[in-house]
């Protein structure tokens, strides 16, 4: 997890993250570092960050700016806005009262794990 102003373009912060992408055990062998793919908005469409995403291993699938919509990246990305959406149910989070990033990030940590608990007790 990554926390920076947000006044930061979204971008900029897209190889640090990738960065710090932990292993991804389960499957016998080594062990993944990085995803097969990449999906993104069109706020990511530049040619700069196609190549350095190839050049990590990273097949990108950024939707193109000027193409009408009807990329199919929307199967994906309401699952990102649908998770926004139930962040902003808790109300410190909604707007960030306070100044220190480890408190901000312990009430994000606590959301998360109310989210996961709501969602398991569905399925039981």
């Amino acid at each position: 997890m990554s926390l920076t102003g947000g006044n930061r373009n979204d971008v900029t912060q897209l190889l640090p993250l990738l960065d710090k992408i932990p292993t991804v055990a389960g499957v016998v062998g080594r062990p993944r570092r990085r995803p097969a793919m990449l999906f993104a908005d069109r706020g990511y469409d530049h040619d700069k960050y196609r190549r350095l995403l190839r050049k990590r291993g990273i097949r990108p699938a950024i939707a193109e700016r000027g193409q009408p919509h009807g990329s199919s990246l929307g199967i994906f990305r309401w699952v990102v806005e649908r998770t926004i959406s139930w962040l902003h149910g808790f109300r410190r989070l909604r707007i960030r009262w306070e100044r220190r990033d480890d408190i901000h990030e312990a009430f994000l940590g606590l959301a998360v794990c109310l989210i996961t608990y709501r969602h398991i007790q569905r399925f039981r």
